[in-house]
């Protein structure tokens, strides 16, 4: 059963067909009376950049709407029939369940895997900075030494850091589960995101969050800061100010203060990977913030142990160290 974007009111159908699959009519949502899912007449370049603006409702339309049968007006049901065919109707409604449950999975493995590549790629080039422009990239040392960093991505990164996430998020839902069951804090209702919820929307969540920080980080490797003039001279921040406390203030965006890629990845990184949690779990952000707290300290630990695997050389293992928080 799909759910509303805005209200999270579970809704049998987001739209209905009328003889063409281009002839549809958005279903209202009968408590908040919006529209349930506008998301369904949206291309998939506007459900990337609401992605990437980290909107609610994108979130939801992907997580719990998407692949949802319209209704279609131009197939009669004869009313008998369907009271009669109660449990076939039943079976069938499981039966569709687990097929997107098991497609659902299947996502997660082609969006992880690329991101997975994407993100050895970046800590691969932030490990080999210095290279020969005669020479090139992919000698068998700077091979072997992205394989290991695409291994240890797969287990840090992935394997690691989504186990400690969902283990977490079931202790805090049972948790919330069971401040909510004291009568004073008892809500009449459950919101149609517990109600549908499943385990395999934590990690799409947290797939579909790194796409901000993926997109900030493909910009940094595009426009990077400019370290001299024109004329070879070496580059200088010339302040009006003498103030040397708006000074200090405006040094520290300097590029040898300030690693904005370290930035990007760990605070931009960890705050879009807690909204997307803060969607599925549907708790206190509080909640939601101590998941990922845990995620990384279990991640780090293991990014830790990998350290010294991931390259000979220990200026290789600290620069992976410390990009290690996603």
């Amino acid at each position: 059963m799909a759910i509303c974007i805005t209200c999270a009111q579970p809704i049998s159908h987001l739209y209905t067909v009328y003889e063409s699959a281009y002839n549809l009519r958005l279903e209202q949502c009968s408590k908040c009376l919006a529209f349930a899912d506008p998301y369904v007449e949206h291309d998939a370049l506007t459900l990337l950049l609401d992605l990437i603006l980290l909107k609610r409702g994108v979130y939801l339309h992907l997580l719990y709407n998407r692949g949802t049968e319209p209704r279609k007006a131009y197939e009669k049901i004869n009313v008998l029939d369907a009271q009669l065919n109660d449990t076939t109707t039943v079976d069938n409604a499981r039966q569709k369940a687990l097929a997107r449950e098991k497609a659902r999975w299947l996502h997660i493995l082609k969006l992880g895997s690329g991101l997975v590549l994407v993100d050895a790629f970046i800590r691969w080039a932030q490990l080999n900075p210095h290279v020969a422009a005669n020479l090139s990239q992919w000698s068998s040392d700077t091979s072997e030494v992205f394989l290991r960093i695409l291994v240890a991505c797969l287990i840090a990164e992935t394997v690691t850091f989504h186990a400690g996430v969902v283990f977490a998020s079931y202790i805090v839902l049972g948790f919330s589960d069971w401040i909510g069951s004291w009568k004073s804090f008892r809500s009449n209702e459950v919101s149609g995101i517990r109600q549908q919820f499943k385990v395999s929307h934590i990690p799409l969540a947290i797939i579909y969050s790194s796409f901000t920080k993926s997109f900030l980080l493909f910009l940094l490797t595009i426009w990077r800061p400019s370290i001299s003039l024109p004329g070879n001279g070496p580059y200088r921040f010339d302040a009006a100010y003498e103030n040397p406390w708006i000074l200090s203030a405006l040094e520290i965006w300097d590029e040898d203060k300030l690693d904005r890629e370290w930035v990007v990845r760990n605070v931009l990184g960890g705050m879009a990977a807690g909204f997307g949690l803060r969607v599925v779990l549907d708790c206190h952000p509080i909640f939601t913030t101590m998941v990922i707290l845990v995620g990384w300290a279990v991640k780090t630990a293991v990014a830790e142990v990998l350290k010294d695997w991931v390259g000979t050389d220990p200026q290789i293992g600290e620069v992976w160290l410390a990009y290690s928080i996603p």
